[in-house]
């Protein structure tokens, strides 16, 4: 059995609103990301479904293909202030791969039980073809979860 999304989930010792000020920063994704990938960003904090900001990203950091540097458009899809982020990216490769990440945050006992996903089970089939998905492993969302505990912990 093949699964076309990652789940991965850790509690932090920060309030959700706490939290979620990172995620729905544009530098916030880019402080936390564990990829190496995204260099920078330009826009403002979302604060709703629809909108959208613009990351500088770099592919050598994962080193698999030779895309080098190039910008993507993030566009949020799913938004509930302090409780779920979600988004997709658009960029230079067309048609959109049409994979989504996504924060949800649940308030615990001595904070946050943070959900972070990943999920490409919509992607182009010229795409599932390539064999190119995962792009992010399964191990990245963790270690990106390790780096927002320390950021807001």
């Amino acid at each position: 059995m093949t699964t076309d999304r990652f789940d991965v989930r850790r509690q932090i010792a920060a309030a959700p609103d706490k939290i979620f000020a990172v995620l729905s920063d544009p530098s916030g994704h880019v402080a936390i990301d564990s990829s190496g990938m995204l260099q920078s960003a330009e826009g403002d904090p979302v604060r709703a479904a629809g909108e959208e900001f613009i990351v500088h990203m770099d592919r050598e950091s994962l080193n698999d293909y030779p895309l080098g540097k190039y910008d993507v458009t993030v566009i949020i899809t799913r938004f509930e202030q302090d409780a779920l982020i979600e988004w997709t990216i658009s960029g230079q490769v067309q048609p959109p791969m049409r994979h989504i990440y996504g924060y949800q945050l649940e308030p615990v006992s001595g904070g946050t039980l943070v959900t972070s996903y990943y999920d490409w089970s919509e992607i182009d089939e010229r795409y599932r073809e390539a064999g190119v998905f995962p792009v992010i492993p399964e191990a990245g969302l963790r270690a990106t979860l390790g780096i927002l505990a320390r950021t807001v912990e």
